[in-house]
């Protein structure tokens, strides 16, 4: 009886090392240090969890109000901190060094510890993210992918005979949740990408929540229902006015071979719009594309300034679902459509929208999944390139023909 009960017993909880990687150097750092709060409150009564952290902020330790950087680890509800001057956290080369000290810090701990990183900051979608006020700089999406890819191969070629990757990345960042940012971080060896696709008011990801979701793990989709829960179900308050973290939400599965159906998938829909003749039938239907790509909102929904450059990254699943649609389409491409809708919608582990979303009270009921970069005319092709933040310049865009088509519908400037 005695064996029986303890293979009938539940498994062990997982440990987690969780890495918060915080970039308080611009309006942000009061608001969103309360992520580093929340994870200690978090790990006070959960031993299966560790934090790794660095803050760059103007709060903290020091106490003067100087922007400085703040390295430690959070265990047991006690935080443990070093100083140092303010660390430049637009830079890949820091990134990547932070992700080799979180997996140091899970092969200290021992055993089959599983790492994720929390990125803490403004995001900007394919644009990229990690934005410092002091130094004027903003990580490229790319870049972002590359670091974790690069702290990584340096943390193994330490520990040749540990194989050890990061397991997940939270982007704690405004619309992060993009077809181009999933596909460079599975190429970057990252298994799950947790983001919204939408803007987030801060401080966002509740991040002790979410590494506690983590922690309790299961399969793939019980592990992403309970990290979307546990964004989508935290209110915070201002002024005794409630509001959420996200207008929405998702966990995708980065698996290759989903990713690169996926790519072959949004690159045929993509060939299919180049291809349209030049003739009445084709221009037809390239207005028909063009009316059916505006008809899919892009996201900053709620913002009134038009200048924003992320109105074209609209829900994938929607846009090529309403390309799928319509009956003006050549067939070729409404089967493409369909089956790039499907091959997204394999990606998704979980996700939630919310149908009232303040500010603006608009509904993001169709922002289920990831978006992808659809411009429909020059002011949206690459808005802010000129200001060198290009969500065009990335392997995935080019991959996928993504200017073909943007250049038959007339979106290429």
């Amino acid at each position: 009886m005695i064996e029986i009960t303890r293979e009938r017993a539940p498994k062990p909880a997982r440990d987690v090392v969780y890495g918060i990687y915080r970039d308080g150097d611009n309006n942000l750092d009061h608001v969103q240090a309360a992520t580093v709060a929340d994870a200690q409150r978090a790990s006070k009564n959960n031993p299966n969890i560790a934090f790794a952290v660095e803050n760059t902020t103007h709060e903290g330790a020091r106490g003067n109000g100087a922007l400085h950087t703040e390295d430690g680890v959070i265990l047991h509800g006690d935080a443990r901190w070093s100083s140092r001057d303010a660390a430049n956290m637009a830079s890949p080369q820091e990134l990547a060094r932070f992700v080799e000290r979180t997996l140091e810090t899970a092969h200290t701990r021992g055993g089959q510890q599983s790492v994720w990183i929390e990125l803490v900051d403004h995001g900007g979608g394919d644009g990229g993210g990690l934005e410092a006020d002091s130094t004027h700089g903003m990580m490229s999406m790319p870049a972002m992918a590359q670091a974790i890819a690069a702290g990584t191969q340096a943390y193994n070629k330490l520990h040749p005979d540990d194989t050890r990757k990061v397991e997940g990345v939270v982007a704690n960042q405004c619309l992060m949740s993009t077809l181009g940012f999933a596909e460079e971080l599975s190429r970057a060896g990252v298994k799950y990408l947790a983001a919204s696709p939408e803007t987030m008011i801060a401080p966002g990801v509740p991040s002790g929540a979410v590494a506690q979701a983590v922690q309790q793990g299961g399969d793939p989709q019980s592990l992403a229902h309970g990290i979307v829960d546990a964004v989508m179900d935290r209110s915070y308050g201002v002024d005794g006015m409630p509001y959420r973290p996200a207008a929405a939400f998702n966990v995708l599965d980065l698996a290759p071979e989903k990713i690169a159906a996926m790519e072959r998938a949004v690159r045929a829909v993509n060939d299919d719009i180049a291809a349209l003749p030049r003739d009445a039938g084709g221009d037809l239907a390239a207005h028909a594309v063009d009316k059916d790509g505006a008809h899919v909102p892009g996201m900053t929904r709620f913002v009134e300034d038009h200048g924003l450059p992320w109105r074209a990254d609209r829900p994938a699943e929607a846009l090529y679902n309403r390309l799928a649609d319509d009956a003006r389409l050549p067939q070729r491409l409404r089967q493409d459509a369909a089956a790039a809708a499907q091959a997204v919608d394999g990606m998704v582990l979980a996700d939630r929208e919310t149908s009232h979303f303040e500010p603006g009270d608009v509904s993001y009921r169709d922002a289920a999944g990831p978006t992808v970069h659809f411009p429909v005319n020059p002011r949206q092709y690459d808005a802010w390139a000129k200001n060198g933040i290009s969500e065009t310049d990335n392997h995935f865009y080019k991959a996928v023909d993504g200017r073909d088509a943007a250049q038959r519908l007339g979106a290429v400037a």
